[in-house]
């Protein structure tokens, strides 16, 4: 049969479709291959949040018909909504794929793959760069270890900043019963965890009939044996019941991530946020008080149009105080079609050194924050091959090598932290 290698850029919910993608062609017959070289189709979900992620995504493209090239290329995904034309140029893409087409994605692969072994193509020539031969390198597909598995897309937010709204469209939740039940098959087929994702998770439910919330869906979601991890939350939708559960609940993973963007308020009434910088940082204290192990994380953007040097020490400053751990830093990237991007921007080089000073500052509080558990044991679960033996990823967001093999891949294992390096990027911890 055919075979597809699917890959995936951007947010969790990107993840999630990608995850489904792969086990609706695998269902349909079709070989799912790790390796784009040795594949007969690539199919991405593409990302266009930012100018960067439009430029790996035709950077794929090219390196893919440039290194084989009788392998075709498929896009899904938001830049295939928003810019069609800008990839339909590109070498080997033989069809674009926009945002109404996502429910019929895999039907489209298989057409496509099909119709391409039919006038007879040969992969046997395709060796791109890694090629493997392991017989069970299909499953070493990095969404193969935690299921991901979408709950809620598009965002009735119009931030400023934020392309999303208009290639997503409007908020839409999966009703909880056929949550729950793809949780629990999930469970069933050996994932023991499963990370819920949403363009705007903490908006779930919003749009029923009856209305539900985040809370009802994790209270009633069960996922059998697997631990549930959850995808960016938005801190002015966090409440002191919601904080309670997540804190409290012994199948929620101690790792929380927020969409805070910025801390000064006039960057915030600028951006079109909701909210302000005090109602945040009351929530992450909450949350550190009630799980003083976990993992606190947020989405900054620097480099906002207007924004000054004061509103850049006001942020930096309440990042500095709070509870966070790590900190995800991007520099504003200007989107056609949003409010903010006619207007005057920082200089390059002003807001390439906030960026900098603030990835500084996220190591510094991602270091200590690990230290703590030196010597320590806790659960994770194994990802797979790493470069110092086996990868595992703690339930508080620790990356962990282990010099051997704990358990096999998707087991939940208990892991003593033995050593911890400086910089994620450079080591992450080895236990």
């Amino acid at each position: 049969m055919p075979s597809v290698a699917v890959r995936t850029f951007g947010c969790r919910v990107n993840q999630a479709e990608a995850f489904a993608w792969a086990d609706d062609l695998r269902a349909r017959g079709l070989e799912l291959e790790p390796d784009c070289g040795r594949s007969d189709l690539v199919l991405i979900n593409s990302c266009t949040l930012t100018g960067r992620a439009d430029r790996d995504v035709r950077k794929l493209i090219r390196t893919i018909g440039r290194e084989s090239p009788g392998t075709g290329v498929v896009v899904a995904g938001c830049y295939a909504e928003r810019a069609p034309g800008e990839l339909e140029g590109l070498p080997n893409v033989v069809a674009v794929l926009p945002a109404s087409a996502k429910g019929r994605v895999a039907d489209a692969v298989t057409g496509i793959a099909m119709a391409g072994r039919s006038r007879g193509r040969d992969r046997t020539a395709r060796t791109g760069p890694g090629a493997r031969t392991s017989p069970d390198s299909a499953d070493d597909a990095p969404f193969r270890a935690r299921a991901t598995l979408k709950v809620q897309d598009g965002c009735d937010n119009r931030c400023a900043f934020c392309v999303v709204p208009g290639v997503r469209g409007r908020s839409s939740s999966v009703p909880p019963e056929e949550v729950a039940a793809a949780a629990g098959r999930l469970s069933e087929r050996g994932y023991r965890e499963i990370v819920l994702a949403g363009i705007h998770l903490a908006s779930y439910g919003r749009d029923l009939e009856p209305r539900r919330s985040l809370l009802d869906l994790l209270r009633g979601i069960g996922a059998g044996r697997a631990r549930l991890r959850l995808s960016s939350l938005d801190p002015n939708l966090v409440d002191d019941t919601l904080a309670g559960h997540l804190a409290r609940d012994g199948k929620i993973c101690r790792h929380f991530h927020f969409s805070l963007q910025h801390a000064s308020g006039r960057v915030l009434r600028s951006m079109g946020r909701p909210g302000d910088a005090g109602s945040s940082g009351r929530i992450l204290a909450e949350l550190r008080r009630l799980a003083p192990d976990a993992a606190l994380g947020a989405d900054v953007i620097v480099g906002f149009p207007g924004e000054t040097d004061r509103d850049f020490d006001e942020l930096r400053g309440f990042l500095d105080a709070s509870p966070l751990t790590y900190l995800h830093v991007f520099p504003y990237s200007p989107r056609p079609g949003t409010q903010a991007w006619s207007r005057p921007r920082v200089a390059d080089d002003v807001v390439t050194a906030r960026a900098r000073a603030l990835r500084r500052l996220s190591s510094m509080k991602d270091l200590r924050f690990r230290r703590r558990f030196l010597g320590r044991e806790l659960e994770a679960v194994v990802i797979g091959r790493s470069r110092r033996g086996t990868g595992v990823l703690t339930d508080n967001g620790i990356p962990v090598d282990v010099p051997f093999a704990p358990g096999r891949r998707r087991d939940l294992v208990r892991v003593r932290i033995g050593r911890v390096l400086p910089l994620r990027t450079e080591g992450e911890v080895v236990g």
